[in-house]
């Protein structure tokens, strides 16, 4: 008769992050490092993406780097801005970035990557706008900092490594007479891209009072019919 001896495996890999990235936080997890810690995201993007400390965001508008930073600051987190000369303070307060609790640097020139870097030391959540064709060993750098500092990183625009790559798609306002006049919201379809993994979509509404998840026809339907 043998005995079998009990196993303990570990979690299978998720296919939608890359494998890389996996087994370097399972690294850092047997060599003690920080534990990767869940950022609150607004309700409107639960589910669809979530933020972890130590890993990097990459955004292609400025509505979705502040959607990504504003549930960590409705939750009492600092945020900071760095190389954004237009900051636009009303539209971050009505995602519900608390600017009292925010710090901004409009413009970082060359010195982007300490710029950066210092923000990453002190503040939970930081959004950048980094010059174009930023280096591997660049964005490395910053990575490295990031999961010393358990802090997360929203880039606008390209970053090599990213956990998640979310875009909008088929942008529209509504308003007075189909848009003309004074617009009120804006409709806009985003998607979330993870490694090789098919693109995860979403219906969302951009306003004065926030933002709003547009729940699908199908889901619509399933609830009318209990």
């Amino acid at each position: 008769m043998f005995e079998h001896e009990q196993m303990t495996l570990s979690p299978a890999l998720d296919p939608a992050r890359p494998v890389l990235e996996q087994l370097r936080d399972r690294v850092t997890a047997m060599e003690g490092g920080p534990t990767r810690l869940p950022v609150p995201v607004l309700p409107a993007l639960s589910g669809l993406v979530t933020l972890r400390t130590g890993g990097s965001y990459a955004v292609d508008s400025a509505s979705l780097a502040l959607a990504l930073v504003a549930g960590a600051s409705r939750a009492g987190e600092w945020v900071g801005f760095a190389g954004w000369p237009d900051f636009g303070a009303e539209a971050a307060v009505e995602l519900g970035v608390d600017l009292a609790r925010t710090v901004l640097v409009p413009e970082t020139g060359e010195h982007w990557l300490e710029v950066a870097a210092a923000l990453v030391d002190v503040l939970r959540v930081v959004v950048l706008r980094p010059p174009a064709g930023v280096s591997a060993r660049s964005a490395e750098v910053l990575d490295a900092r990031l999961r010393k500092r358990s802090s997360v990183l929203v880039v606008c625009g390209e970053w090599p490594r990213c956990e998640a790559r979310l875009s909008l798609e088929d942008v529209r306002w509504s308003g007075p007479d189909h848009g003309h006049g004074r617009l009120r919201e804006r409709h806009a379809r985003v998607a979330v891209r993870r490694g090789a993994a098919p693109p995860v979509r979403a219906d969302l509404v951009f306003s004065g009072s926030g933002l709003a998840r547009v729940q699908s026809s199908v889901a619509r339907l399933r609830a009318a019919s209990g």
